[in-house]
């Protein structure tokens, strides 16, 4: 497990429940088929952080209480594979070579076996709760949500668009999975804002970690700059029009995004009291709609840390 994330693990006591989740699903990978399984191993051993199966045992404790079932772990051993198969898309789409400290799964085995290999992992995870019709429609409309986002996030790129803007997009690109994981343990919609909101969070936290260079958070920074990518410090940093214009330039220059760059650094302070209110709805949501949010209120409060690291 990532280190990132061992100790929250911990804190919230679900060190046991992680060990399952890894035993389900390493004997997933040890059932399939062997033309995959090196694939899958080299995947699915890279040091996964874990954090969105975490959100789903403490949406389910903050409002069920009592033991981790079979079927959630499930659950969020399903979520985790989807969430790698997008990995192994975007790793393909981003040109990234290297993802957590090792080779990404197409930099090994190219670009074929990938792509192979991701519509793998979403089928079975499919198959795996072929028999819950409540997960299959959580699952269908998260992988719907993903497709859409991508493309309107490529779709806006260098576009002159604002913070509200970058909500939607952090909503959907990222929120869209936590959602996924605060329904899937509560089995009913009250904890869906509480996901979009932490979903949004871990998002801008990753976006002002890139422009920090934390590399804990694995993100992408100078990619999202060269690329146009509205990220947090950068819809902050347009509101400058000299700095839009910048941005919104079609083949900007070293020296142009070095300015752009700086600008965005300049924002940082804005951009993290913006990430202290989002932690704050986050927070209100689950005090409001669980019976015991102590486990979701420190889920916040790790989250927000990241982008302080």
């Amino acid at each position: 497990m990532d280190t990132v994330t061992k100790g929250i693990v911990a804190d919230l006591g679900f060190v046991a429940e992680m060990d399952r989740l890894r035993a389900y699903l390493f004997g997933w990978i040890g059932e399939s088929s062997p033309e995959m399984q090196p694939l899958l191993e080299w995947q699915f051993d890279a040091g996964s952080k874990y954090f969105r199966p975490l959100t789903i045992f403490g949406c389910y404790r903050a409002q069920k209480g009592g033991e981790i079932p079979d079927s959630m772990i499930r659950s969020a051993a399903v979520l985790e594979m989807m969430h790698n198969m997008t990995l192994v898309i975007d790793d393909i789409l981003d040109l990234s070579d290297e993802r957590r400290g090792k080779p990404t799964m197409h930099a090994k085995y190219g670009n074929l076996p990938a792509l192979m290999a991701s519509g793998f992992i979403a089928a079975d995870g499919f198959a795996m709760v072929a028999d819950d019709a409540h997960d299959i429609r959580l699952f269908a409309d998260l992988v719907k949500r993903l497709g859409v986002a991508e493309c309107a996030q490529w779709r806006l790129r260098r576009q002159p668009l604002g913070v509200k803007d970058w909500e939607m997009i952090a909503g959907e690109d990222t929120g869209s999975m936590f959602e996924t994981c605060a329904c899937l343990a509560t089995r009913d919609e009250s904890l869906r804002k509480f996901g979009r909101l932490i979903g949004m969070l871990y998002h801008g936290c990753d976006d002002v970690g890139d422009v920090k260079g934390l590399e804990s958070l694995g993100g992408g920074g100078e990619e999202d700059l060269r690329d146009g990518i509205l990220t947090l410090p950068a819809a902050l940093a347009i509101e400058d029009k000299e700095i839009c214009e910048l941005f919104c330039q079609q083949d900007p220059s070293d020296g142009d995004l070095q300015r752009i760059s700086k600008a965005m650094i300049a924002r940082l302070p804005d951009a993290e009291a913006h990430l202290d209110q989002i932690a704050t709805d986050a927070k209100w949501e689950a005090q409001v709609h669980t019976g015991d949010p102590g486990v979701l209120l420190e889920l916040v409060d790790y989250t927000r840390e990241l982008s302080r690291r």
